[in-house]
This record gives C-alpha cells, structure tokens and sequence, in this order.
C-alpha cells in the first residue's frame, strides 16, 4: 500500500497561515505544554562550526482528556532547523527549517514543508501572547533592537494585541534600520482605536500586514537606550551574544521580550535587569538547560531556579501574571517544538481544505 503526503512550500503555508490564528494556535499549544499534553525533549543541538548549528525539535500532542476552547487535537511531528549566522553574506536567511508532520494514529507521514516562515512568525505569535497576558493593557509604546526577519514579524504580531502609538528601532547598521522603517510604512494597513478590545479593528481586507493606527510614528535611532527609555513593550531579536539592553534604560512597568541569545553561554539582556524583572518562560525545563540570560545568573549568584515565576502556558491558565503597574516583566522565549507541530498542523488541515501544496509518495 502506497501512501501519500503533502508537500507545501513557503508560500504554500503563507498563503494558509495567518497571524491572528498562529497567535490563537500558538496559546493553545503553550497551554498544552504546561498542562502535561505534550511529549516532547529539550531540543538536540549539534555544532557544525563555529557559528552554526543543527537542531532537532520533535514533539507529540496528546487530544485533549475533555473538551476545551484552548486545546485541539493530537499532532505529531519534528523541525529540523538550522542556524548559519554566516548566511547572510550568500544572500540567505541565517534560520532555515523543515518540519515533518505524521499522522498521531498511524505514524504515516502527513506533510513535509517549509519550517522558515512558520518558525518566523510562531516565535511572534508566542511572544504576543505573553505580551496580551503581561503587558499593561495601556502599552502604547514599542522598542525593538534587532532590525531583521524578527523585528518585522515581532511588530505584525504585536499590533495585533496592543495600540501602538509610537514604534522605535535600533540596530546596529544604520542602513538595515531604516530599511525597517520604510517596509513599517508600506505593510502598515491603518486600523480603528475604538475596538471593545482596546485593540484595533480591522477589515478583512487588512488580514495581512502591520496594523497600526493612523496617527503612530515608526522610526529609528543611532542607540539602542534611545529606543527603550520610555517604552512599554521591548523587544530583543538581535543576534548578539553579550548584552544589548541595560537595565537603568528600562522603566517601571515595562514588558521586556528577549528572543535571541538562545544558547547557554550567550545572554541579551543586562543581568541586573534579569534579576530585578518578574520572569516568564516558555519552557522552564529548557530555559535552565539552553538560556545564557538565566544560566548564566545563577552560576553568578544572582538568583535560583525559583526567579522563573511560571511559564507562560500557565498565565494562559490563569495563573497570575502582572501583579504591578509599577513591576518589569521579562518573558525569555526559546522556542518549543510543540509550536511547530501545532503551526504545521493547522497549516496542513488548511492546505488539505483548499487543495494547496503537491501530493507525492515516497
């Protein structure tokens, strides 16, 4: 018997995947993932040089043991995603992927499909989830430092929960800055304050792109404090492997997102501010195995495993989040393969309903 699976491109799972679904889909899976639903090991990283390397991120989602909004069906399946740093200068994306979805009932290959968007733009969607469940509900101000592929899904994303009205981006070249700045002002579709929310609505026909309101101001600036001084949602998407945000630049109240630095021996963040934030996690069990800005604090005294307060699929739980309008909270994302599985899952039953991607068999 020959069975067949389906091969979706790149833009075979942008045209199906959606940010407003991906943000939904993915505190779905973190719910998951705190509540005992999925299987799944700390990533296996191998080195291939220097500034490169392998990993293998599998994972099994159990169907949920009663019905809930929050939880979907069993899936089951790997990324494999590579991080080649030297990239860039071929012209390529330094993160590249592939994920392998098989059927939870059989173990039959489902689907193989590019990982690179889906990788994009789930690491947003999770981090707009913490930023929905920690951020003060009248967050106006965003700072980004990191100007790349990141930067750019981190403010689709986070338009989508919060009414930016001014929007600031440091990076280190000043040419890559601005080039952020003017694709802001061409993906922006503008959106009504007025939404029940305090969210933007939107028409259908602005279901792609960056939505801000008419009035907010994208712009870039020469120091990465002149980005963060004042702003109520930061994010970090850089590549660096030592401290690009101090703590004295971040004000009370701030919701902090640090997404690069995501080996041991690498940290974004000042570990002063790491200290003094109230910490979130995606994952608690990777967070003290692959996270420089946690590792690296305890060896150095600052503090223990207990300073991670909860992972975020537990606020999406209900446990408690944002005490303060006056304390910094930090969520430091990894990246979990169940956010993978979860995202191809629903790229696939998308693809399958509107005839999308080539069926083959091995």
């Amino acid at each position: 018997m020959s069975l067949r699976f389906r091969l979706l491109t790149e833009a075979d799972v942008r045209s199906v995947l959606t940010m407003d679904d991906l943000i939904d889909a993915m505190a779905s899976a973190l719910h998951g993932f705190s509540s005992g639903r999925v299987a799944q090991p700390i990533r296996t990283v191998i080195a291939v040089k220097e500034d490169a390397f392998l990993g293998l991120m599998p994972a099994f989602v159990s169907a949920p043991q009663h019905t809930d909004a929050r939880d979907g069906a069993a899936a089951l399946g790997a990324k494999l995603v590579t991080v080649f740093n030297s990239n860039h200068a071929r012209g390529l994306d330094s993160h590249l992927a592939s994920i392998v979805l098989m059927d939870p009932e059989t173990g039959a290959l489902l689907a193989l499909m590019d990982g690179r968007y889906i990788t994009e733009a789930r690491t947003a969607a999770v981090s707009a989830v913490s930023s929905r469940l920690l951020a003060r509900k009248t967050a106006a101000s965003l700072a980004i430092l990191g100007s790349g592929v990141q930067a750019r899904s981190h403010l689709e994303a986070l338009a989508r929960v919060h009414n930016f009205r001014q929007v600031t981006v440091w990076s280190p070249q000043k040419a890559h800055r601005d080039r952020f700045v003017e694709w802001a002002k061409t993906a922006t579709v503008a959106v009504s304050d007025t939404g029940p929310t305090g969210v933007g609505l939107v028409s259908d026909t602005g279901r792609t792109g960056v939505r801000l309101v008419s009035d907010t101001t994208v712009g870039a600036v020469d120091h990465p404090g002149e980005a963060v001084v004042g702003a109520d949602v930061v994010v970090l998407v850089t590549s660096s492997p030592t401290p690009v945000l101090d703590s004295g630049w971040v004000k009370p109240g701030a919701h902090v997102i640090c997404v690069g630095a995501c080996r041991p021996n690498q940290r974004e963040m000042d570990p002063a501010l790491v200290a003094r934030g109230r910490l979130f996690v995606d994952s608690r069990a990777a967070a003290l195995i692959e996270s420089g800005d946690i590792v690296l604090g305890m060896q150095e005294g600052r503090f223990g495993a207990d300073h991670i307060v909860a992972e975020i699929g537990e606020l999406v739980a209900g446990a408690e989040a944002r005490r303060t309008d006056a304390e910094i909270t930090i969520f430091k994302s990894l990246g979990l393969a169940v956010e993978d599985v979860i995202s191809a899952d629903l790229v696939y039953r998308r693809a399958v309903e509107r005839g999308i991607g080539q069926q083959l068999q091995l």
